[in-house]
């Protein structure tokens, strides 16, 4: 073999040190061996199986955390490290990730009921069922932690910071609403709860965002949120309120 292949064979090699412990196997361990695997590397594992050498290692390399990634006898670093070696760093993904997601299981989801419903894929009744879907999913993400959720919710509701209470109404009303509107039940309650909660919910993010130009956090998906508040919440909003005149119009009107 030439030097020159010697050297390329030696550029494939990767060293991965990480914790695997009888009761802890580090994830990004297997996450950092996997990707090192997928690109091509042919990975030296160095599992560290008790504290001690978990300790010693970080020691000797000046590091304080594990998995610890090296390439041509350099330190990469951990996963995140690795990623962005390779050009891997999230690209899609920050605080919209969430969101994005949901707002695409959502429109998923209305477009499967609508195929098993017999009511067709692309219909008025469709495009319902993706808002009311939407609420259910978003109001779902509110009640996995409402304490957390009200408090954020403080930080810009004006209703809410009247009456804190509202704060903790808000996730069941929002589901709830959803729920009916999915269903097509009870719309003289659910459409007029969604009025309400979204045309406030629309006022106070104008207020706090385009009015008061202030930089917060929008807990539309829940207290843990890092979506920025603004165009999210303010189009959620909108839903609800479009969702609601629309349901209302076609009872007046008779409409199925």
């Amino acid at each position: 073999m030439s030097m020159k292949e010697s050297g390329k064979a030696d550029a494939k090699r990767a060293a991965l040190y990480r914790m695997m412990m009888p009761d802890h196997l580090c994830p990004f361990g297997l996450k950092s061996k996997d990707l090192l695997e997928r690109e091509g590397y042919e990975v030296e594992d160095h599992p560290l199986k008790t504290r001690e050498e978990v300790e010693a290692f970080m020691q000797r390399h000046d590091v304080k955390t594990t998995p610890q990634g090296f390439i041509g006898g350099e330190r990469i670093g951990g996963y995140e490290a690795l990623l962005e070696h390779f050009g891997k760093a999230r690209r899609f993904a920050g605080a919209y990730q969430p969101i994005v997601a949901l707002f695409t299981v959502a429109a998923l989801m209305a477009l499967a009921v609508g195929f098993v419903s017999g009511q067709g894929l692309f219909t008025v009744r469709v495009i319902e069922w993706f808002i009311a879907i939407s609420m259910v999913l978003l109001g779902l993400q509110k009640l996995k932690d409402v304490e957390s959720f009200s408090t954020m919710f403080l930080n810009y509701d004006l209703l809410a910071r009247r009456h804190v209470r509202y704060g903790y109404f808000y996730p069941f009303a929002e589901t709830g609403a959803g729920l009916l509107m999915i269903a097509g039940v009870l719309t003289l309650i659910a459409a007029p709860v969604a009025l309400f909660i979204g045309s406030v919910g629309a006022a106070s993010v104008f207020k706090a965002v385009y009015i008061d130009r202030r930089e917060l956090k929008c807990a539309c998906v829940g207290g843990d949120s890092e979506v920025p508040l603004g165009f999210v919440s303010l189009t959620e909003n909108l839903m609800m309120m479009g969702m609601a005149v629309w349901m209302l119009a076609k009872l007046w009107i008779g409409v199925p």
